[in-house]
């Protein structure tokens, strides 16, 4: 145990920065895949086709495509795109992007697909008498949906965005490619610092076991919340 001392004497503090970053990677991603669904979501429930055709690509295209190859798309591509962009105004050095705000962005896009179908799937399970009974009664559509569908679409899509949240924790081991150093990075730099490969990928797992409990215990409390009366 004495690798996991705090100091220059072990790798707990190292440990301990590596976990911070995860969790706000994770965060970030979460809330950008959020930004996404509340812009996906209501093109998915659309009656105009196209504006299905869109919603439907996109999360076709992200669910079907490796995580990792999503997070080289825009890590690499990103790099070159910008560069391309650049040198059109006679700027030719190499530009990096930022390996927290690429991790975040990838894996929130992938986050934004999975909460895309949650969110619609929990919204066309309302009853349908809901909607015509705002409408008749004279709602206006920002109270309707602040005030009648969302509570109900939380309690219906708490449950699944566990899951949700699940996979974007755990996809931030993948943007140990980035050399965004969070658990996954940290580890394999102290494995191969200490030759010790074992004892820190056990560690690293149970830091994300640790996450995962404490994540479903919150999601719990919140799924009783929003569930009171049913």
């Amino acid at each position: 145990m004495d690798l996991l001392y705090f100091g220059d004497s072990g790798w707990g503090d190292e440990l301990a920065i590596a976990t911070l970053m995860t969790i706000a990677v994770s965060i970030t991603a979460m809330l950008i895949g959020f930004i996404f669904a509340a812009i996906f979501t209501p093109l998915k429930l659309s009656k105009r086709k196209y504006l299905n055709l869109i919603s439907n690509s996109y999360t076709t295209v992200i669910r079907g495509v490796p995580e990792l190859l999503v997070i080289y798309l825009f890590f690499f591509g990103g790099s070159g795109a910008i560069m391309y962009v650049a040198s059109i105004f006679g700027y030719n050095d190499y530009i990096e992007i930022n390996a927290f705000l690429t991790g975040s962005f990838s894996i929130g896009i992938i986050s934004g697909a999975y909460s895309t179908e949650v969110f619609r799937g929990a919204i066309q399970s309302i009853d349908r008498g809901q909607f015509e009974a705002a409408k008749v009664l004279g709602v206006s559509k920002f109270t309707q949906f602040y005030k009648i569908i969302l509570p109900q679409m939380l309690r219906l899509a708490i449950p699944n965005l566990s899951n949700v949240w699940q996979i974007t924790l755990k996809d931030t081991s993948l943007i140990s490619v980035t050399g965004l150093v969070e658990i996954m990075r940290q580890s394999y730099i102290a494995a191969g610092s200490t030759r010790d490969p074992l004892f820190f990928y056990s560690c690293a797992a149970v830091l994300y076991l640790i996450l995962t409990y404490l994540s479903m215990k919150l999601i719990n409390k919140l799924e009783v919340k929003y569930s009171r009366g049913y």
